[in-house]
């Protein structure tokens, strides 16, 4: 029978609810069990497909086609399995469901209530998610913090799941700050104990307490801890701040939390194999050798809004055996006369995806600039679109050349909507969304990095290259290198006398793992590594 474990917040939001879970799968999947998860948030947006990266962080895609939290990344790039449309669920979600269930009639008159019916549509969710993957054990993790209005919903469902499937079946941890306070010099446990009051409120008592820390946690703390929130000493886990995430999934074995939780199912089972994880922590302190990478981007105030791209660059650093500096430029500030010197010194240049046409202009500035001066450059989505701008003003001299995202009437649409989309208003869940294959062209710089001609990578998208260019661009040096099976779609491009020079309308990023870097990113740093700084310096 599947166990259930739920991941619940308190005091403060933004404390690692994310990486505890996804920490903790990686160690019960260590330890022999198939392992998934799910995210469930409290807001009313359908999904975070429409909302500003400054509001959410990025947007992280599964192979299904959905629109997901960004946490629903680091599941997947720690316990290395694939998740899909149930692994993500809004309040908005919820409630679309239930209304459009009311509209049909299939309540056969019934009041519609948050109790019974939001809540049996949210643990039905829970059980599709699990019965999606076959999983051991699910790990469920409730955003927002316990106490916030918008959760009630959530916690009274988990409430009601331990009901139904056995309280045996099910664990509940509760992560929770221990603030430090400077001028005494000492913990104070005083708002988890109101936090776990909150909680034992909604008819939920915590089975681990996991303690989010910076300084060590004295024993008297976990004492009180465990007194008055009901809770065993050797549950209440130290969860101190590490260098990397990377090391979190160590750091939680020798605390004892996979033990703890096995324990409380009944399992017995080998100690988990972590040699994976500890060789990543030894080269990465091992590596003397940094290699910078300019990220352009318009949200690069706030770092989660390319999260993805970030761990990829990081894990293919790993592989080459190098610290990867980010050096994070706002492209509203890129101009011709001072691309130069925002450049200098940086050994590759990775424009992400994004929407809207701030900073775009920037950003064919310095795609240009790349191409120009040979410097190994990478586009994603809209990064591959601009880069077909930026050739088409610059070499075939189409000056007036744009994306129908930002100018809708330009003499020379480079870029243009899909044609399904044309009639299509509605922004939500409407892009190309999700994996699609492609063909990569043999002898090309793409086909070096993956070694293969058959692929298949995620799609976040509206607009497409548009194909009366392509004759065009390859004329004049630009390979259109990837394609979709029929020959229709264009998936990437680069430019021939260029050591590294791809865009790529797909998001690489998504299926990169720490112990499996993205080859695109591997070739990618490869080639930024070896780059002579005195070409263009």
């Amino acid at each position: 029978m599947c166990k259930f474990i739920f991941i619940t917040g308190g005091v403060v939001s933004g404390l690692g609810k994310g990486i505890t879970a996804a920490s903790l799968g990686r160690l019960l999947k260590a330890r022999g069990l198939k392992i998934s998860a799910m995210k469930m948030d409290p807001y009313v947006n359908v999904d975070p497909g429409t909302m500003s990266p400054y509001q959410h962080g990025e947007v992280f895609v599964t192979e299904d086609g959905s629109e997901t939290d960004l946490d629903l990344g680091h599941y997947e790039r720690f316990i290395d399995e694939d998740l899909n449309c149930y692994s993500n669920v809004t309040t908005g979600k919820i409630y679309w469901n239930v209304l459009q269930k009311e509209r049909r009639g299939d309540y056969l008159g019934q009041t519609v209530q948050v109790i019974p019916h939001i809540t049996n549509e949210i643990k039905s969710y829970i059980y599709m998610a699990q019965k999606k993957t076959q999983a051991d054990i699910l790990l469920c993790e409730i955003g927002g913090t316990t106490g916030d209005i918008e959760s009630q919903p959530f916690l009274e469902a988990i409430r009601q799941v331990a009901l139904e499937q056995g309280r045996q079946n099910c664990l509940y941890i509760h992560v929770t700050l221990i603030p430090y306070i400077q001028s005494s010099q000492e913990h104070k446990s005083k708002p988890t104990q109101h936090s776990v009051k909150e909680l034992q409120s909604y008819g939920i008592s915590p089975d681990i307490l996991i303690a989010r820390v910076n300084e060590p946690l004295e024993d008297t703390i976990k004492e009180k801890l465990s007194l008055f929130c009901n809770v065993p000493k050797e549950c209440v886990i130290e969860n101190r701040t590490m260098r990397s995430l990377y090391e979190v999934p160590s750091m939680l074995q020798k605390n004892g939390l996979d033990e703890i939780v096995l324990k409380h199912f009944n399992y017995s089972l080998p100690s988990a194999d972590l040699h994976q994880w500890e060789e990543l922590s030894e080269v990465f302190s091992s590596i003397q050798e940094e290699v910078t990478i300019a990220l352009i981007g318009k949200y690069v105030k706030l770092h989660d809004a390319y999260l993805s791209v970030v761990e990829a660059l990081h894990h293919a650093g790993l592989k080459n055996k190098v610290h990867i500096q980010i050096r994070w430029i706002d492209s509203e500030e890129l101009t011709e006369e001072s691309v130069a010197e925002k450049l200098s010194g940086c050994h590759g240049i990775l424009i992400p995806g994004g929407f809207g046409n701030r900073g775009i202009e920037g950003k064919i500035v310095a795609a240009n600039y790349a191409r120009i001066h040979n410097i190994p450059y990478l586009g994603i989505c809209l990064g591959m679109q601009i880069a077909a701008i930026a050739f088409a003003r610059s070499v075939l001299q189409l000056k007036d050349a744009n994306s129908a995202e930002f100018d809708n009437d330009c003499q020379h649409p480079i870029i243009h909507y899909m044609q399904e989309q044309r009639e299509l208003l509605s922004k939500g869940g409407t892009m190309r969304l999700g994996a699609y294959p492609s063909t990569i062209k043999k002898g090309t710089q793409l086909e070096r990095a993956y070694q293969k001609n058959h692929i298949a990578e995620r799609h976040r998208h509206r607009f497409e290259f548009n194909n009366a260019y392509r004759a065009s661009f390859e004329e004049h040096g630009m390979c259109i290198s990837g394609v979709s099976p029929d020959d229709a779609l264009v998936e990437a491009i680069e430019y021939s006398a260029n050591d590294f020079y791809i865009g790529v309308q797909y998001h690489p990023e998504f299926k990169s793992r720490p112990h499996r870097a993205h080859p695109l990113f591997i070739d990618f740093i490869k080639y930024a590594k070896q780059l002579d700084k005195k070409d263009y310096e």
